[in-house]
């Protein structure tokens, strides 16, 4: 039995819980997140990541160093005129300039190699994670907003991320060595220029609080433009026959306008951050000049000394402002880090038994027993439904739309789990069975082809991924894609377009019938497969359905009565229960609601054929 999935929130609960109240590495659900991350995809790197380190050092040191220089190169070169330390000092700077260029380069290289293998992980690992989620998650989240999450949050993280990361590390080191330089010459001067430091760190935790609330809320708005995308795309006819251009421009509009409000919003509060730090270098610049040029002025302090005091105190602003920047990127780099791990906490219900058992080789006898389903508690599908699809044989559903005919289906391959009852294959659970080896005993050919942008040949190997080129030509010969196929640009080989719309229906669902006979598995699930093809398209499927159900277990939903006349066995359901069941003239001679559904069904095509 399972539970219905929930809707899960584009921020998870522990997102709204926390409360950003100073710097992102203080805040205890970032250091959750970050370990996380650590743990999962960063670990791995640790040797190229240390080497990155030290060269950001080797970087980060040569602010320090120059600023040390202009004392010498002021009072010794320019002042004393020494012209052998003047050589000696230029050669120094030269060193260091050659230094800073020759670590930034390749510790940028490394550390955006590190930050694309790690995304490019993480998103693998998040597509091979919903791809295991039930099939319940996929109707609470649309694709656009998953295709978001994947690509949209991780290569967020990714450029952020790697920015940050050499930022820390050049800077710190810079801001360490120029500070060091600042109190070597006169740390009374120092505490003077950075007094105001600790007025700033209530206004910048807040900004910072801003910035992961707005940046989380300007995702959100993002991944409602991709859905909104690919919805446009996905019924761009349906748009253009009713006229709905304006309208769906004015929708996209106010998705793209939202963005742009919570993204300014999250702009804003970056914004702020280095105004914070500028604000304290005036200040400091202001106290310096001040105080250190009364020194001057007195005879206390060299010029030289002074000057590079002065340096390394101007210095060292620009580093802080780039550090302050980066902590408001960080929040928005939590906030995509939230939405992936919110993904990843995702756990399906319908998993494998911990004592798997075989499913009997011989005997694909299907039963259902007392099966009770339902969406939600106002909405029952089944009620206690009983039916049996012998092995070899083909039994048809009939019924009603809401009948729970494809409910069945659904539950067959475990797609979702009843909320009573049992269902056996050959007297086996079907939830003691592995997942892989139940639903490989199934071949599904439903009224929606699911085909892929690419060759016809590809669409057939999904059937059965070490098919040959010759096991598909017979396929595709058995299931009549040949007779299509040899006037297509490229034979088999042409693409068939985005869900297949370079095809008509009829020849869309002649590869998924021949995907289905490649495969050969033993039970086949026929969902209304010619319930939209008119006549003559039709009548070729049917033939192909009749090859491809030879001998198979067969249980086929029909939607027209007259396509399964020669069913082994037909059950009426009605309401989530079987009403009657027998072949197809013991059931019209009875009456009842398969007659009813007969007649209606031929009156109705009757009336179509006269107009």
């Amino acid at each position: 039995m399972s539970d219905i999935t929930t809707p899960l929130p584009d921020d998870p609960p522990k997102a709204k819980k926390a409360k950003v109240e100073g710097p992102a590495i203080a805040d205890p659900q970032a250091r959750v997140l970050l370990g996380r991350l650590w743990h999962d995809y960063v670990r791995k790197h640790t040797k190229w990541i240390i080497i990155a380190m030290v060269l950001m050092m080797m970087e980060g040191s040569v602010l320090g160093g120059l600023s040390y220089l202009v004392a010498p190169m002021f009072d010794q070169v320019l002042i004393a005129k020494d012209r052998d330390m003047m050589f000696w000092i230029g050669a120094i700077v030269f060193g260091l300039f050659a230094m800073r260029a020759i670590t930034g380069f390749f510790q940028r290289i490394i550390i955006t190699r590190v930050g694309l293998r790690v995304v490019n992980e993480m998103q693998k690992d998040l597509l091979s994670h919903l791809l295991s989620l039930d099939n319940s998650f996929f109707q609470f989240h649309s694709p656009g907003s998953l295709i978001e999450r994947v690509r949209g949050d991780a290569q967020t993280l990714q450029g952020i991320a790697a920015t940050a990361l050499m930022s820390i590390g050049r800077d710190t080191v810079s801001l360490i060595s120029l500070i060091g330089v600042a109190l070597y010459y006169d740390w009374q001067l120092t505490i003077v220029a950075f007094i105001g430091i600790p007025l700033l760190v209530i206004p910048m935790s807040k900004a910072q609080k801003w910035i992961r609330s707005n940046s989380r809320l300007a995702r959100q708005a993002s991944a409602g433009i991709s859905n909104r995308l690919d919805e446009i795309f996905h019924g761009v006819h349906a748009i253009k026959v009713n006229r709905l251009e304006d309208h769906e421009r004015d929708r996209f509009g106010g998705e793209v306008d939202g963005f742009l409000r919570q993204r300014m919003r999250a702009e804003v509060g970056q914004s702020a951050l280095p105004a914070f730090i500028d604000i304290l270098a005036a200040a400091g610049f202001l106290a310096v000049l001040v105080y250190g040029g009364s020194q001057i002025i007195d005879g206390d302090k060299s010029p030289g000394e002074f000057l590079s005091f002065f340096a390394a105190v101007g210095l060292v602003f620009d580093p802080l402002r780039r550090l302050s920047s980066i902590s408001g990127r960080l929040q928005s780099a939590l906030a995509s880090l939230e939405r992936l791990y919110g993904l990843f906490d995702e756990r399906p219900t319908i998993i494998d038994s911990p004592r798997p058992a075989a499913l009997p080789v011989d005997d694909t006898t299907i039963a259902l027993h007392d099966v009770h389903f339902r969406y939600d508690e106002d909405s029952p599908v089944l009620r206690g439904l009983s039916i049996t699809a012998r092995a070899g044989e083909t039994t048809a559903l009939v019924g009603h739309s809401g009948a729970g005919k494809s409910t069945v289906f659904h539950l067959l391959n475990r797609l979702i789990e009843p909320q009573a009852g049992h269902i056996t294959i050959g007297g086996t659970p079907i939830d003691t069975v592995p997942l892989s080896d139940l639903r490989g005993l199934f071949s599904v050919v439903s009224q929606e082809a699911a085909l892929f942008d690419e060759t016809i040949r590809y669409n057939f190997r999904l059937g059965r991924l070490d098919a040959t080129d010759a096991e598909i030509d017979e396929a595709a010969r058995q299931s009549f894609v040949t007779d299509f196929a040899k006037d297509q640009p490229q034979g088999l080989d042409t693409r068939v377009g985005p869900r297949g719309g370079s095809l008509s229906g009829g020849q869309r669902q002649r590869i998924v019938i021949g995907r289905a006979m490649l495969r050969n598995a033993p039970i086949l699930l026929l969902d209304e497969p010619t319930s939209a093809l008119d006549a003559n398209a039709e009548a070729t499927i049917q033939k192909a359905l009749r090859r491809l159900s030879k001998g198979r277990t067969t249980l086929v939903i029909a939607h027209r009565l007259a396509t399964i006349r020669d069913a082994d066995r037909i059950i009426v359901m009605d309401k989530g229960t079987v009403t009657d069941e027998g072949r197809h003239d013991e059931l019209l001679a009875r009456g009842g609601l398969y007659k009813s559904l007969y007649d209606l069904q031929f009156c109705s095509e009757a009336t179509q054929e006269g107009t």
